[in-house]
C-alpha cells in the first residue's frame, strides 16, 4: 500500500531574508522509501512535516515508485483530485514509465520526472525545490514525448476543427495578428476578404468566450499562448 506523508516549509510575508512556504506531499510505493525520504527533508531547513489530512494543501508532491503502473495513475489522479492547490507540481522519481503515463500524469501537474537508479536525495531535493517555484525537471525523453504529443493533438484534433492550442480559432489568430499589426475593423475586413460585421462577430465572440477586457487584452493573450 503506498504511504501518503506531507512536509511544509513555514510561512512568511514578503521581504528580506523570508523563507517561502512551500507544502510537499511524499507518496512512496512502500513504507520504508516513504519514512527514509521524510527523514531526510526534515533535516533540511524550511521543511516541515504535515499531518495526513493536510495533504490536500501542498504545493509539491513527491512520488516514489519502482516502475509507474496504473495503480500509480490511479493514485495520483485521486491525489490531484483532492488537491486544494490548482497550482500542484508533481516530481517523479521512477525506474521506468510509459509515454502514454507520461501525457496523463502531465494533466495532473507533472514538472520533474527522475530516473531513480541515476539520482540521489539531494537530486530530489533539488528538484522538489525546482518545482515549488514553478520550475520542471524532465530527461530528453520524456521531452520528446511531450513535443511529439502536442504535434499530434494539434494535427490531429485541434487542427482538423480550426482550432489553436491556446483555444483559439484560426481565424480569430489571424484577426488578433493583424489587430496587433494595428489595423482597424475596415482594413482587417478589407485584408481577410470579410464583412465588417464578420470581423466585429470574430472580435465579439472571443471577448465573451474568454473574457477578455478588450482588443489590447485577447492580443496580449495570444502573444503569450505563442499562436503568432
Amino acid at each position: 500500500m503506498n504511504t501518503i506523508t506531507t512536509l511544509r516549509t513555514p510561512s512568511a510575508p514578503s521581504g528580506v531574508g523570508v523563507i517561502r512556504t512551500t507544502s510537499v506531499a511524499v507518496l512512496a510505493s512502500d513504507p520504508i522509501t516513504g519514512e527514509g525520504t521524510s527523514l531526510g527533508l526534515r533535516r533540511h531547513p524550511g521543511l516541515r512535516l504535515l499531518q495526513d489530512d493536510e495533504f490536500p494543501l501542498a504545493d509539491v508532491a513527491l512520488l516514489l515508485t519502482t516502475a509507474v503502473t496504473e495503480e500509480t495513475m490511479t493514485r495520483l489522479e485521486e491525489f490531484a483530485a483532492r488537491s486544494d492547490n490548482p497550482g500542484l507540481g508533481v516530481v517523479l522519481v521512477t525506474e521506468s514509465i510509459r509515454e502514454h503515463q507520461v501525457l496523463r500524469a502531465v494533466e495532473l501537474g507533472l514538472r520533474s520526472v527522475l530516473w531513480r537508479q541515476q539520482c540521489d536525495f539531494d537530486k530530489v531535493l533539488e528538484a522538489v525545490r525546482r518545482v515549488a517555484v514553478g520550475g520542471t525537471d524532465l530527461p530528453p525523453a520524456v521531452q520528446g514525448w511531450l513535443v511529439d504529443g502536442f504535434r499530434s493533438v494539434q494535427r490531429d484534433v485541434l487542427g482538423p476543427r480550426g482550432l489553436t492550442a491556446a483555444g483559439l480559432e484560426t481565424r480569430e489568430v489571424a484577426v488578433l495578428r493583424l489587430l496587433a499589426e494595428g489595423l482597424d475593423t475596415a482594413d482587417i475586413a478589407r485584408e481577410l476578404s470579410y464583412s465588417e460585421r464578420t470581423i466585429k462577430n470574430i472580435v465579439s465572440g472571443m471577448m465573451t468566450r474568454f473574457g477578455f477586457r478588450n482588443r489590447t487584452h485577447a492580443v496580449v493573450h495570444a502573444i503569450r499562448s505563442g499562436v503568432f
